[in-house]
C-alpha cells in the first residue's frame, strides 16, 4: 500500500495528481490554504474511490507552518513513500497579479522556492531513516531557456531555483531516496482559461503538437516518477511541454 501527500492539491495540476495516484491505489494526503474547502472536498472524494485520504491546511510563505505540515503528514500513517511538491503561488490571477515586481518575487520566493527546500529536506531525512522513498518537485521548462517579460523573469528565477535544488538534493539522498523534478510547458490551468488571443496564438505556435496541455499530463508525469516504473531514474527534470524546444 503506497502513501503519499500532494502539496498544492486543491485545484489544477495537484487536484488532478492526487487523483491520478488515488485512481492508481494509492493512498493520498491533500494539502491546500486559501481553497480549503475544496482540499477537504478533495479528500472526501478520494475516500470514495476507496483509498485513504486526510486533507491538511498550511500557509506554505510561513517557513514555521511548512515544518509543521512535514511532521503531521508524516504522523498521519506514520511515514510516506512519495512526496509530490507541486504547490506554487499564484501571481498570473486574483490580487497577486495586481502587485508589483519585488512583492511578486517575495511570494514566489517564500512559496515556490524557500517552502520547496524545507519541506523537502525535512522529509528528504525522515525517508532516508525510512529506507526509501521519492520526492518530485515543481519547475518550468522555460526556466532552462529563458522567456521576456516580468513574469519570464520571475518564473525563470524562481523555478529555477527548484531545478536545480532538486538535482542536488537527489545526490544528497541517493540512493535511498529518489528526487526529479517535473518541468511543466504550457498548462490549461486557471489562467490558460482566460488567457488573450495573443496568447493562445503563442501556446499553439510554440507547441510542436499544437495543443495546450493539460493538468492530467502533468499529473501522469508525477505518477511515472513516484511509481516503480521510474526506479533508475533520480535528479532528473522531465519536460511535459509537447516537444517545445527553444
Amino acid at each position: 500500500m503506497k502513501r503519499a501527500i500532494v502539496v498544492g492539491a486543491s485545484s489544477g495540476i495537484g487536484k488532478a495528481t492526487a487523483l491520478k495516484l488515488a485512481n492508481s491505489g494509492w493512498d493520498v494526503i491533500v494539502h491546500g490554504f486559501r481553497k480549503s474547502a475544496e482540499t477537504h472536498a478533495l479528500a472526501e472524494q478520494i475516500q470514495s474511490l476507496g483509498r485513504r485520504s486526510h486533507a491538511l491546511i498550511a500557509d506554505l510563505s510561513q517557513t514555521a507552518q511548512v515544518q509543521n505540515l512535514v511532521e503531521q503528514a508524516w504522523s498521519v500513517w506514520d511515514g510516506l513513500d512519495a512526496w509530490l511538491h507541486l504547490a506554487g503561488a499564484d501571481i498570473l490571477t486574483g490580487d497577486a497579479r495586481h502587485a508589483n515586481f519585488d512583492q511578486k518575487l517575495q511570494m514566489l520566493w517564500s512559496v515556490d522556492v524557500q517552502a520547496t527546500i524545507t519541506a523537502c529536506r525535512a522529509v528528504g531525512q525522515k525517508m532516508t531513516t525510512q529506507g526509501h522513498g521519492s520526492i518530485v518537485t515543481m519547475g518550468w521548462d522555460q526556466a532552462e531557456t529563458g522567456m521576456d517579460g516580468d513574469s519570464g523573469e520571475l518564473f525563470s528565477a524562481t523555478k529555477g531555483a527548484v531545478m536545480a535544488f532538486s538535482k542536488s538534493l537527489a545526490m544528497s539522498l541517493a540512493p535511498k531516496v529518489r528526487v526529479n523534478n517535473v518541468a511543466p510547458g504550457w498548462i490549461k490551468t486557471a489562467w490558460g482559461d482566460t488567457a488573450p488571443t495573443a496568447w493562445q496564438e503563442r501556446v499553439l505556435r510554440e507547441t510542436p503538437l499544437r495543443c495546450w496541455g493539460l493538468p492530467e499530463d502533468i499529473a501522469d508525469a508525477c505518477h511515472f516518477l513516484v511509481s516503480d516504473d521510474a526506479r533508475f531514474l533520480t535528479g532528473q527534470v522531465l519536460r511535459v511541454n509537447g516537444g517545445t524546444i527553444r
